[in-house]
Formats: C-alpha cells, sequence, structure tokens
C-alpha cells in the first residue's frame, strides 16, 4: 500500500518560499519532527496544524489533502 499523502505541509512551504527551518523555528519545534510531517512519515495533531496555519497565515483546510481528487471516474 503506498504512503498517502494526508497532508500539504511541504506544499505550502514551497508555495510560501518557506523553509522547514523557519517553521521549526517559529514552532520551536526540531527540524526533524517539520520533515517528518513534509514527507507525511507522521502527522502533526489538529492543534499543532492549527498552529502552522497560524504561522504561515493560511486556511487550516489549505493544509489537508483532500482524497476526492485522487477517486476520478
Amino acid at each position: 500500500m503506498a504512503n498517502k499523502e494526508l497532508n500539504r505541509i511541504r506544499v505550502v512551504l514551497a508555495e510560501l518560499n518557506v523553509k522547514n527551518k523557519w517553521l521549526a523555528e517559529k514552532l520551536n519545534k526540531n527540524q526533524s519532527t517539520i520533515s517528518l510531517w513534509c514527507n507525511n512519515a507522521r502527522q502533526p495533531s489538529l492543534e499543532t496544524l492549527k498552529e502552522i496555519a497560524e504561522v504561515l497565515e493560511v486556511d487550516v483546510r489549505t493544509l489537508i489533502s483532500s482524497q476526492k481528487s485522487e477517486k476520478a471516474s
């Protein structure tokens, strides 16, 4: 089974031209933790996802992958 992308943190960081290191500093988290989230190896809690959205000034829904788009007829 393929590793499903549950969050879009990496995509949003790239769109905003922001590095993992910057986000780690803003959230007071380890850079390796941010990397795990960006690679969808681990997922942040809902509270942390909200914090990420606030720091990046985006709607929290922007950070979540929609599974509907993968189900094409």
